[in-house]
């Protein structure tokens, strides 16, 4: 095993690490129907049920927040390279007030 192989190694621990740090447990409701794709994506990549609801939930999320859409208000909010920059006014300003509310919350 080389040095290339431990650091790959290190670094895949380290993901795992923040991965499972960083998570909270919750409880929902799903349909029948995606509770039987869940445990069969578990099974074929040999992973708890859990841990591809986690990566599912995680990846949907930033998919989300990528595809809110800016849109121009009417307020300058800067200037960059002589550009005017506009407040956005679609829902992501919200969107992040909201969270922020949940963070103070909790």
């Amino acid at each position: 095993m080389g040095n290339e192989s431990l650091s790959k190694l290190l670094d895949e621990w380290e993901g795992r690490a923040r991965k499972v740090n960083g998570r909270k447990e919750e409880q929902l409701s799903i349909y029948k129907s995606d509770s039987i794709k869940l445990a069969a994506l578990a099974s074929m990549y040999k992973l708890s049920k859990d841990d591809v609801v986690a990566t599912l939930i995680h990846e949907a999320l930033n998919e989300l927040e990528a595809k809110m859409p800016y849109i121009q208000g009417s307020k300058v909010i800067r200037i960059e390279d002589g550009e005017e920059i506009y407040e956005d006014a679609g829902p992501m300003p919200r969107y992040l007030a909201e969270q922020k509310k949940v963070l103070q919350a909790s």
